[in-house]
């Protein structure tokens, strides 16, 4: 018997149709000899199966539909939102609550990894991990004046939201008077905004997925960029290259996917996660600074994870087999 597989996408957040992208492409990579397929498209309260050219209310109570052909229900849903509400845990509480296995890790898990200020925090305790400095601002709290952020973090600084992708709303601030409208972009994207140090290397990310005991590391891949910084231009504009496996020693390598087993093994992921650093210093001797932890990373066939699956020498079929079966194993 095949499973039916919900593939969930789009969301509320400003990567909605980023994030049906990367349905199109998960839909592509499944096993159709194993699975029966079909995207769920979400945004706010308006949740629909594509379904064989029907677009067909989803039922909350069970996640099931009813269409012309008769009532359907889904196995398992593999969630590839970008943002709220499948990458901050709260569709993952809903999952739970219905008992339907899905492709991510749990609600703490995601609603850390979304926190971007809260992650660090957490991380920074653990000596072997790098963060930037930052701060956190709040939508309606008092905040510091900008003489003061710009005197302890400097200039150039990141601006970014707190609880958002890397895509929307970040801004690299050079001056003084450009902090605020920074502040007020990224305010539209998060009630939660980081002001952030800026950390001058390379930039490289790193996948990895958990294949039962075994944590699998991908190679890594080198982003370079014409623009500023690897924003929404440069991810999905041609505005980057992307080079795998990354030109960096067998040493940094080494070291960077032994840290990443170890962070995915440390907060307990599971399914496809994707760490992005900067490594800054001398080469071979490089520092490695975590910028952030992507738990439901892009999915297209020139995203990074289907690149480094491929780097790898693996099929992406079987590793999104390895990510359903796991969840049905005792």
């Amino acid at each position: 018997m095949k499973r039916t597989i919900a593939i969930v996408a789009g969301g509320d957040s400003s990567e909605h149709d980023v994030s049906m992208r990367s349905a199109e492409g998960i839909l592509s990579f499944m096993d159709a000899q194993k699975y029966d397929c079909y995207v769920v498209e979400i945004k706010g309260q308006n949740w629909k199966a594509h379904y064989k050219g029907e677009s067909c209310p989803i039922d909350r109570n069970d996640f099931s539909f009813t269409a012309t052909d008769g009532h359907h229900t889904f196995d398992f849903a593999y969630i590839t939102i970008h943002g709220t509400p499948g990458e901050n845990g709260i569709l993952q509480g809903y999952f739970d609550l219905i008992e339907m296995p899905y492709s991510t890790s749990n609600v703490l898990i995601e609603s850390l990894t979304f926190n971007k200020f809260a992650l660090n925090n957490f991380l920074r305790s653990f000596s072997e991990v790098n963060v930037a400095e930052s701060f956190l601002l709040r939508k309606g709290y008092p905040m510091p004046d900008d003489d003061t952020l710009i005197a302890h973090y400097g200039l150039p600084c990141f601006v970014k939201p707190n609880a958002g992708g890397s895509s929307f709303g970040v801004t690299k601030v050079k001056s003084a008077d450009a902090l605020r409208p920074a502040i007020e972009r990224a305010m539209m994207e998060s009630d939660e905004v980081m002001v952030e140090k800026l950390i001058v290397g390379r930039e490289i990310t790193c996948g990895c997925y958990a294949k039962g005991e075994e944590i699998v590391i991908f190679p890594i891949t080198e982003v370079v960029t014409s623009e500023e910084f690897f924003d929404y231009e440069a991810k999905y504009n041609n505005k980057s290259q992307e080079i795998t496996p990354a030109r960096i020693s067998a040493a940094t390598a080494k070291r960077v996917s032994e840290l990443t087993a170890h962070i995915y093994s440390l907060l307990g992921c599971y399914g496809l996660i994707r760490i992005d650093y900067i490594i800054s210093g001398e080469d071979g001797n490089e520092t490695i600074n975590l910028l952030e932890i992507n738990t439901t990373p892009g999915m297209t066939t020139a995203s990074f994870i289907p690149q480094q699956v491929r780097a790898a020498g693996l099929d992406i079929k079987d590793v999104l087999s390895d990510i359903v079966e796991g969840r049905f194993q005792n």
